[in-house]
């Protein structure tokens, strides 16, 4: 494969999230007009709620869109290991955005409880918005696909909160064809206070999820077994490892290991097996950023780096049992 051709692939790559992000940001705009028809049809505070939500779903995926085209830039003399953090950007102002709309939606719901208003063109106005409840739904379905595959935080967090907005949704259906039925108005703006609790719940998790990315935390425990499964046959061997740290940025993995290996083998013997390793490990978790350190086994010293990830076992004392 020539030069120009490997470009335009990890152009194309590059590219791909941000096409998820712009059909979210029509998706949003199409489902902001259908529910905000929906509200002017009916009156219901409750499908109000879940108009405003998509307000939020619309600012959410401008802001995923910025936050992948920075995250597609490559590494340069300032930002070494890339720009992919900054997809921990946009799950943080989500998450912010959702906190605000559940605030809205309460006082909304709040006012509507003391001064309760009855409903018209309900079976109209939910039409409506089942329809945009589709489209959320479908659009959702597609970003959590193509965010697994492309282990992009930012496409994952958009369809999660998409799919939130479908069972917000349909809360709100449930609500105001029970208001509806019953004739009991303050159902409605209940049903609204429950939606703006429900999206509270979302926006925590999306936060919590932002945190830890900012934090450097650990790979998770699955793809810490796919190291330690690659490296069980190198142990066979006689090769020992331990200061095992992991840590993820946006779609891609970071890192490192000491690798102890006899003393008596020469360089090339030591660069050739730390090679072996890293594209072995890059074969079970693409998108990744190996860094191996040799060390000889009979020097004490070796030993005295250890860590407190435990996915790659350190070396057991002698005598111990296993």
């Amino acid at each position: 494969m020539s030069n120009e051709q490997v470009g335009k692939r990890a152009a194309r790559q590059q590219a791909s999230p941000r096409k998820y992000a712009a059909l979210s940001i029509g998706a949003a705009v199409l489902t902001i007009g259908l529910k905000s028809a929906a509200f002017l049809a009916t009156g219901s505070v409750g499908l109000l709620s879940d108009a405003m939500e998509s307000v939020v779903n619309l600012v959410a995926a401008l802001v995923a869109f910025w936050a992948l085209s920075i995250a597609a830039l490559p590494p340069d003399e300032e930002h070494a290991y890339g720009h992919t953090k900054a997809e921990y950007f946009s799950s943080g102002v989500e998450a912010a955005l959702i906190l605000l709309a559940a605030v809205g939606i309460a006082i909304a719901a709040v006012e509507r409880l003391r001064q309760p208003e009855p409903l018209a063109h309900v079976w109209v106005g939910l039409g409506i918005a089942t329809l945009a409840s589709l489209v959320n739904g479908g659009v959702s379905v597609t970003l959590m696909r193509a965010g697994k595959r492309m282990h992009s935080i930012t496409l994952q967090a958009d369809a999660a909160h998409l799919m939130t907005d479908v069972w917000t949704s349909g809360g709100v259906f449930v609500g105001v064809v029970l208001v509806e039925i019953t004739h009991w108005l303050p159902l409605d703006p209940i049903v609204a206070i429950l939606v703006a609790a429900n999206i509270v719940f979302t926006g925590y998790r999306l936060m919590d999820n932002t945190i830890h990315g900012l934090l450097d935390t650990a790979l998770p425990g699955e793809d810490r077994q796919k190291v330690v499964d690659v490296l069980a046959p190198y142990r066979e061997r006689g090769i020992e490892f331990h200061a095992f740290r992991s840590r993820s940025s946006g779609n891609r993995r970071f890192m490192s290991m000491h690798v102890l290996a006899p003393g008596a083998w020469t360089i090339q013997q030591g660069h050739d097996l730390c090679e072996e390793i890293e594209h072995s490990i890059l074969e079970v978790l693409p998108r990744s950023t190996v860094f191996t350190h040799l060390e000889p086994q009979e020097d004490p010293l070796a030993f005295a780096d250890q860590t407190l990830d435990r996915a790659v076992p350190e070396k057991p004392e002698p005598g111990a049992t296993t």
